[in-house]
């Protein structure tokens, strides 16, 4: 991979922190699925945006694993990096570190891939990265 790439990558990694708030939980009083997924496309997205600087939309979602439960009370990071460059799309990985707010320490609880495709006004795909930058 040139540097021209590995600068990009590393110059948009992403990180968000959240709380999660009783409104974001399940029965179990943990951080629901549906919303640690939604937070984890947010996180991508921007990632992949800062990756590319063009118009990206999510075309896949793959092995999204829940390791850990994440109660409500806790602190949350996600963590976003491009982890492959193609011709028109790029893939995200977002990890999600939890950590008490009273306590030191973290772990990571849930880990997933989202592939990104670039697009122009008309919703074709276009090259990701320009040669010429």
């Amino acid at each position: 991979m040139d540097s021209h790439i590995q600068a990009r990558i590393e110059n948009s990694q992403t990180h968000i922190f959240k709380a999660v708030f009783p409104n974001t939980t399940n029965h179990y009083d943990t951080l629901f699925g549906g919303t640690a997924l939604k937070l984890m496309d947010e996180a991508s997205f921007i990632c992949a945006t800062r990756f590319s600087r063009k118009k990206v939309v999510t075309v896949s979602t793959d092995k999204i694993d829940f390791t850990e439960p994440i109660p409500q009370g806790t602190l949350v990071e996600l963590i976003a990096k491009v982890i492959k460059v193609g011709n028109t799309s790029c893939v995200v990985q977002v990890d999600i570190f939890k950590e008490n707010m009273y306590e030191e320490g973290r772990k990571k609880a849930v880990t997933g891939l989202f592939t990104f495709v670039a697009i122009d006004d008309d919703k074709n795909p276009v090259k990701i990265v320009d040669s010429k930058h």
